[in-house]
């Protein structure tokens, strides 16, 4: 391929031409018939952030999924571009004679030639010198975040690259490092939990393009709440049914909510079989709040199991103050800010595939039992909790859930 660029460029120019320009050329969405497609070659004077208070960093290299400008003339002459051998998406309102935005691709190329190809109007295809880095690996998320040893941890991300000479590594906390991988793909790990891996921590994920470490944590013990060995809702007029067979407990035993639920917006009210009641005072909580951390800044995660289809009703969370004790009446009022779990709503069914964890922002809690939207409490109101499978506003099926939850804890977002 023919490289007809320009190769040398005084240093001094390039910084006069960037500090005279003060914003790229108008997108062309405000005037769509300004773009027109032109004959001839291009020329690029050189590479730029998009963001004009970067842009007097000229780049010869970028990651994937970054915006660039390409400056030069004749721009409008170009109808694609590759980097490697991964085919760009090119807006024209984007383009214009001496200036044209682009995003670089996300694909991992299959041969990588450290090359930017321009594909003109007349089928010339010239090239660039421009390297695409690829990040270090992005671990999101766990499938289930409570997995002994032996199990299959299933570990959500990005960038979950292998290589041959420098095969993909997880280490569990407590540096242990995992020897059976059952499988990658650039999103998605399998992995089987190595003996030793029993400590509480954040999980790094090593590629041949660096190291990333988990936001969350394995085992995760912060901010338990309630998990029915330790921890339980003794006190309230519902402790909550236990159990830790069928299926097999997460982490020991868990409160299990099952029975009839009837269609209509999950209307069954049965308290003795889909609720329990956490009342700080009656529990012999400490006075105050369950959590010390800023509600605004915090998710609940817990377990759950839900091996029978659940089609009605929705997993209301609902914090009440710590001296809030012997009355239910927060339930039904229409003032009280709850969250809702609803995970059949589009569906229309719901199970799950073993145990996973479900985390859910605290700035969540703002809905009454029926789906209105209210504000979310203020810290002081986060003494006790209850969870309570009912109403949520829409409707369903009939169904006999089995729905089963551990380890309710609260932890920085």
């Amino acid at each position: 391929m023919k490289n007809i660029f320009k190769s040398t460029i005084k240093i001094v120019t390039l910084l006069l031409v960037l500090s005279a320009i003060v914003i790229l050329p108008a997108c062309n969405n405000d005037y769509p018939d300004t773009y027109k497609p032109t004959k001839g070659k291009p020329t690029v004077d050189y590479i730029r952030l998009p963001d004009v208070t970067k842009s007097d960093s000229l780049m010869t290299h970028a990651f994937m999924g970054t915006t660039i400008a390409l400056m030069g003339q004749n721009l409008t002459s170009i109808k694609e571009v590759w980097f490697n051998d991964q085919k760009a998406v090119l807006n024209t309102s984007l383009i214009t004679s001496t200036s044209l935005i682009v995003t670089v691709t996300t694909v991992i190329p299959k041969t990588v030639t450290n090359k930017m190809y321009l594909v003109t109007t007349s089928s010339d295809t010239l090239s660039y010198d421009f390297i695409v880095d690829v990040p270090a690996p992005i671990v999101n998320s766990m499938k289930c975040e409570m997995v002994p040893v032996g199990g299959t941890a299933v570990i959500n991300g990005d960038y979950f690259l292998d290589d041959p000479n420098i095969p993909l590594q997880v280490i569990f906390p407590g540096n242990i490092p995992a020897t059976k991988i059952i499988s990658i793909a650039k999103t998605q790990i399998q992995v089987e939990v190595p003996a030793g891996a029993t400590i509480p921590g954040q999980i790094n994920v090593k590629s041949l393009y660096g190291n990333g470490r988990s936001g969350f944590w394995f085992l995760d013990n912060r901010g338990i709440i309630l998990d029915w060995d330790n921890t339980n809702a003794n006190g309230g007029w519902r402790a909550g049914k236990t159990d830790n067979v069928n299926p097999t407990g997460i982490s020991g035993k868990y409160v299990r909510f099952s029975g009839a639920m009837a269609a209509a917006s999950g209307a069954t009210w049965d308290e003795d079989s889909f609720s329990f009641n956490l009342w700080g005072t009656a529990n012999g909580r400490p006075q105050g709040d369950l959590f010390t951390i800023d509600p605004h800044n915090a998710v609940i995660k817990f377990e759950v199991n839900v091996d029978k289809p659940w089609s009605s009703g929705a997993l209301q969370m609902i914090f009440t103050p710590w001296a809030t004790t012997g009355t239910n009446s927060y339930i039904g009022d229409a003032t009280v800010p709850r969250g809702l779990w609803i995970p059949w709503k589009d569906s229309g069914s719901y199970t799950t595939d073993g145990w996973i964890t479900v985390t859910i922002p605290l700035t969540n809690f703002k809905y009454n039992a029926s789906g209105g939207v209210l504000e979310m409490a203020a810290a002081g109101n986060y003494g006790g909790l209850t969870f309570f499978v009912f109403s949520g506003g829409i409707a369903g099926t009939a169904c006999n859930p089995d729905i089963c939850i551990d380890n309710i804890r609260v932890v920085p977002q």
